[in-house]
């Protein structure tokens, strides 16, 4: 190849602030469980962790008060959002609506190679099961739903869905990993994959709507459970 033409070429890298960094970093931290609901995140130890000044933190503590992750208060400074179980709830609800109608649009629109595409990222979703590797599971979680979504060309409704998700997922990983849940979410997926396989669009969507509700009803009440024995032990 002549030096022109390697000279020429152009690649291409992610380029991500330091803000954005330390975000997606404490994200993963509260979506995990290190952070719990109430704890406070404290600007100079996070700068100290990172190795960084307060101004990034600072900025990347306002993206996830964003999201839904974090509330800043006056006088108290930023710590992690707790979700009433009412509103666990209304986004367990609002899923199923959305998620229901998207894949419902998106069957008969679905090419095989969707469906190869979509089998291929549960693969992996289970690989991340088999391993405890909650980080991976739920990126890629999002990404086999995302999937068998995109036939249904509605980017809007996928980007609200997105905003609501990301509010629940700490609970429920904590849920999986507290209830053994993991198995019998992996017979569900599966069970989903195999109808949009088949075409069958009603199945699929009420299949879909009556799993995500059903882990939502379990999960708020082994938040509620949870909550109830915190509010017990912190009397004594």
């Amino acid at each position: 190849m002549r030096h022109g033409q390697e000279t020429s070429r152009t690649h291409r890298i992610e380029r991500r602030s330091v803000p954005e960094n330390i975000r997606d970093s404490l994200q993963e931290r509260i979506l995990s469980g290190e952070f719990r609901e109430g704890d406070a995140l404290i600007q100079d130890v996070i700068a100290e962790e990172y190795n960084v000044s307060r101004i990034p933190v600072r900025e990347a503590l306002r993206q996830l008060e964003a999201s839904g992750l974090v509330v800043i208060q006056i006088h108290k400074g930023a710590v992690v959002a707790s979700i009433p179980t009412e509103q666990v709830e209304e986004i367990f609800e609002l899923r199923a609506l959305l998620e229901g109608d998207l894949l419902e649009r998106a069957i008969p629109r679905m090419t095989d190679q969707d469906i190869i595409e979509a089998s291929q990222v549960l693969t992996e979703l289970e690989a991340s099961f088999a391993r405890g590797d909650m980080a991976s599971w739920g990126r890629l979680n999002s990404a086999f739903h995302r999937r068998l979504y995109a036939p249904a060309g509605r980017p809007q409704t996928l980007a609200i869905l997105q905003g609501i998700s990301l509010q629940a997922e700490r609970y429920i990983r904590l849920h999986l990993v507290l209830t053994d849940g993991l198995a019998e979410a992996q017979q569900e997926h599966r069970e989903i994959l195999r109808l949009c396989a088949i075409r069958d669009a009603a199945a699929a969507t009420r299949y879909l709507r009556d799993h995500i509700l059903h882990a939502g009803r379990a999960l708020v009440a082994e938040l509620r459970a949870e909550r109830a024995g915190r509010s017990v032990r912190s009397a004594v």
